[in-house]
């Protein structure tokens, strides 16, 4: 491309928005041209307003930017949005309204009938609910949204499965990062040497996405998939990456060679298009008995990747085997920034 599209990102300070500055900062189709956050950070350069938490440094062009108002006037047409669910259900239609292309993380309009809610490996086809949005056909601006992060890595790894054999019951017990709780997040003496067997509504959006994102477009609206599924959402004290581990009935007999395989040979969409966020390798299955490890394997395909480990006989489903994902870049940014490529190759972003 010759000239990059200019973005904006709404909830710039926080984790998941500064991970937006730094997946930015080289990418071949966009630039970040607007950065918005709450009104204590209004007017301050980003550098100050934000407590940048990440190991890389702040770009400088973005360092220097002012933090603008959290208002469609003077925002670009493609915003990213990394906000909090109460303050997202407000302003995030009032962009679309505006006639902004909005590519949310957040979990406020995920479940909304006329919403896609997309991982593009998985299903691709259902961006086009947007059409059916009210704020599309009245100024051109829509709501794209991508799913919740510990979600994100299980739905990866089951739907080459749903695919090859169909799901009859998905299970899963996750340990989740902290960082998926932002920033300060959980209190260091709650979460040190300690497991925290709960996070607000997190086991209700694992069960009710992955039936939307595994489910099939029809016309208007989504018809679910109807597999059993359960889910059990657990806080640990690891930093990035989210560990699953997970159980699953399959409706037709595989053997353990062909799972792997079909994990391992799993494309999709933007692999064949090549899009720049796009991992060359979506789901990889590691052989070592004690892999995936959040401090070894989470960054792998750049935090895109979803590794999978130890598949082995389940004495109650068919097979269990352990998923690990990267939850604030593949479950968050990386994400929305996927699905704003995909966007861009279908013609949605001009």
């Amino acid at each position: 491309m010759d000239t990059k599209i200019p973005v904006g990102i709404l909830g710039a300070t926080g984790i998941v928005g500064q991970r937006f500055v730094q997946m930015l900062e080289h990418h071949p189709w966009f630039e970040v041209a607007w950065l918005a956050a709450s009104d204590r950070s209004e007017g301050r350069p980003y550098a100050e307003a934000a407590r940048w938490k990440l190991k890389t440094a702040i770009p400088k062009q973005v360092a220097e930017m002012r933090v603008a108002p959290a208002s469609p006037e003077g925002a670009p047409k493609v915003i990213f949005a990394a906000l909090d669910a109460s303050i997202a259900a407000e302003m995030e239609p009032r962009f679309a309204e505006a006639g902004c292309a909005v590519i949310t993380n957040s979990s406020a309009l995920r479940m909304q009938r006329d919403v896609p809610l997309v991982i593009p490996e998985v299903n691709h086809d259902h961006v086009k609910l947007l059409e059916c949005q009210a704020w599309r056909k009245k100024s051109g601006g829509f709501v794209v949204t991508n799913p919740n992060c510990s979600a994100i890595g299980l739905v990866i790894a089951v739907a080459p499965l749903q695919h090859a054999f169909g799901l009859d019951t998905v299970m899963v017990v996750t340990m989740q990062a902290v960082s998926g709780a932002g920033y300060p997040g959980v209190a260091s003496l709650d979460i040190l040497g300690n497991v925290i067997p709960y996070i607000s509504k997190e086991e209700e959006k694992m069960e009710e996405e992955t039936r939307k994102l595994l489910g099939q477009l029809n016309g208007s609206g989504i018809v679910m998939a109807s597999f059993g599924m359960s889910a059990q959402c657990n806080r640990v004290a690891v930093e990035d990456g989210h560990t699953e581990s997970v159980s699953v009935k399959l409706k037709k007999k595989a053997k353990p060679e062909e799972i792997i395989a079909t994990w391992n040979e799993f494309r999709s969409l933007p692999q064949e298009m090549k899009l720049p966020s796009a991992p060359e390798q979506p789901v990889q299955y590691m052989t070592p008995s004690d892999r995936p490890q959040p401090r070894f394997d989470v960054e792998a395909g750049n935090g895109m990747t979803t590794t999978v480990g130890r598949l082995r006989p389940c004495g109650v489903l068919d097979w269990k085997f352990t998923v690990l994902s990267h939850n604030t870049i593949r479950g968050a940014a990386g994400a929305a920034l996927l699905n704003a490529e995909l966007l861009k190759v279908q013609g949605y972003l001009g």
